[in-house]
């Protein structure tokens, strides 16, 4: 079998064509077109179609147009009449002509399944255009009339359905919810929106199968699920559903949850021609329930912790207290410094409190001059402020009553740093009350003992020491930071 020319065959085809590309620049034109337009080929490829024959009224702005609607659709365009102007040659006169074309605008794709290239091919009607400018004056032959009026009809009825298929066209591109098009037994893209390809990172879809435009969603069922929508020709609805997306080239997988509806596109036969997606992502909405149900679990868990905390401060406050005023009294203490605590700690939305301000809610009252706070700034976990929170109030209340804050030339130095060790970072603080009157060590273990036991000790894995020096209490404490 004779192998074939198909670029002779292209120059040798009696009606005009051109390729143009993207950009609206001629690629190549046949023959016929180069005889038609008067020009030489080699003046026409690649030059803009515009800047060789341009028109900047009504026949110019359809002509745009209709290429505009083959590269945003991917869809062949037909124009039954349009007028265009063209030069005539130097033989005849020149100037230029007025002519009556109708032209078919047909998408060439490239391998990214995008329009790269249109083909036009031209059909000069101006014969027919002038039967009607001379029916006024002449008997036409018979059917050149109707012809003519058919001609212009249909030319009419594709205008008002251009503009209808734009207007819908503008709807579904604008919609605020994501919306495809999938058709034939490959799920093919035919349309996607601009919320579609805001979800997928703005990838070419148009012109491939799902599973090749999107191919990290394989493993996810979601094919499977177009699928089986194909076979049963049932619509499917998911709620929140997630979903991993490439959605930037080199980026990783992205988690989106949407909600949507798979609904078979049914043809005249009953069988399914395709399937219709539409949907939103709703990843917003659902990040925010679950932040707002760890919320929930987080405040319970706080709630009974600091309602165990309440009792234990209760029932030691009780023990230590000689009636129920001195009971009240370091009760209601107590708990005003828990409160303070929980007060920074809701400044930060239960992140963390900065040591320095946990102690200086215990030594404000008492004056600047009372105080000196050596440390850097740091920022603790909720159970270690609440803990040291509690023990610098039980430091406080008994400088104020019987140590160094008691005595007007007394002061408290309390110094913090960070060591690192094998077991890894850890707290240390040193609480030393100087010129304060002198004290002696206490008979039998009060509230503060019993504080250091139970939260420090068991529950955070620290230590502290208590030492009874001439003028003050001296309390060096080591908190682990990464346990």
């Amino acid at each position: 079998m004779p192998k074939i020319d198909f670029h002779a065959l292209f120059d040798a085809l009696p009606s005009p064509y051109m390729v143009l590309d993207r950009e609206l620049r001629y690629v190549e034109v046949n023959q016929a077109y180069v005889d038609t337009l008067g020009r030489y080929r080699d003046t026409l490829l690649g030059q803009p179609i515009f800047e060789m024959f341009p028109d900047p009224g009504e026949s110019g702005r359809l002509l745009r147009a209709s290429f505009e609607r083959v590269l945003q659709t991917g869809q062949p365009d037909t124009m039954a009449l349009i007028s265009y102007a063209i030069e005539r040659p130097a033989s005849e006169g020149g100037g230029m002509q007025m002519r009556y074309w109708s032209a078919v605008h047909t998408p060439l794709f490239g391998d990214d399944g995008q329009v790269a290239f249109i083909v036009q091919n031209t059909v000069d009607v101006t014969e027919l255009q002038t039967l009607k400018q001379q029916a006024s004056s002449e008997v036409p032959a018979p059917g050149e009339t109707s012809l003519l009026q058919r001609v212009l009809e249909v030319q009419q009825a594709n205008l008002s359905l251009l503009q209808e298929t734009g207007e819908l066209r503008d709807i579904f591109r604008q919609a605020p919810g994501f919306m495809a098009v999938l058709t034939g037994p490959d799920l093919t893209f035919t349309l996607a929106n601009d919320a579609y390809q805001q979800l997928v990172g703005h990838r070419p879809v148009i012109g491939l199968p799902v599973d090749a435009a999107l191919p990290e969603v394989r493993g996810q069922g979601f094919v499977g699920l177009l699928q089986s929508v194909m076979a049963s020709r049932e619509p499917f609805i998911g709620r929140a559903v997630g979903v991993s997306l490439q959605r930037t080239a080199d980026g990783p997988p992205e988690e989106r949850f949407v909600d949507f509806i798979y609904q078979p596109i049914l043809g005249a036969d009953g069988q399914a021609a395709g399937v219709f997606v539409e949907g939103s992502d709703v990843t917003d909405r659902v990040r925010a329930e679950q932040q707002q149900k760890l919320l929930l679990d987080e405040l319970n868990h706080r709630v009974k912790n600091t309602l165990a905390t309440v009792q234990s401060i209760a029932a030691q406050t009780l023990r230590t207290s000689p009636d129920p005023v001195a009971f009240r009294q370091a009760f209601e203490s107590r708990l005003l410094a828990l409160s303070a605590t929980h007060d920074l700690l809701t400044a930060s939305s239960w992140r963390s409190a900065d040591l320095r301000d946990i102690l200086l809610a215990e030594f404000r009252p008492h004056g600047v001059e009372r105080y000196r706070l050596e440390g850097p700034d740091l920022a603790l976990s909720p159970a270690r402020a609440l803990a040291l929170g509690l023990l610098f109030h039980e430091l406080a209340t008994n400088a104020a009553k019987y140590g160094a804050l008691s005595s007007p030339e007394g002061c408290v130095r309390v110094h913090w740093s960070v060591e690192s060790g094998q077991g890894g970072d850890r707290l240390v603080i040193a609480w030393t009350e100087e010129k304060g009157p002198k004290v002696s060590a206490p008979t039998r273990r009060g509230f503060g003992s019993r504080l250091i036991e139970r939260s420090l000790q068991g529950e955070l894995g620290g230590e502290a020491t208590l030492a009874y020096h001439a003028d003050g209490i001296q309390c060096r404490v080591v908190l682990p930071l990464d346990a």
